[in-house]
């Protein structure tokens, strides 16, 4: 029978991660510097960005546009 010990060990969940957060941060200061110059061109940015078309504000959509992101890079 196989070694089962490793099964019950406490892992830390994916998004309390370094590299999570890391890829996260990362992520929401490219987009949310994305969206202010898009936004002083004049542009609709929530059309551009996937997640935050139903934002009501701009950190909102940012987040919402980093964790769909996200979940096509896992």
């Amino acid at each position: 029978m196989q070694n089962t010990t490793y099964l019950n060990e406490d892992h830390s969940r994916a998004d309390e991660s370094q590299a999570y957060w890391t890829i996260f941060f990362i992520s929401f200061g490219f987009l949310f510097a994305f969206v202010v110059l898009v936004k002083l061109v004049g542009v609709q940015w929530r059309d551009l960005l996937p997640g935050a078309e139903d934002a009501k504000s701009m950190s909102h959509g940012v987040k919402a546009a980093v964790y769909t992101f996200m979940s096509n890079i896992t």
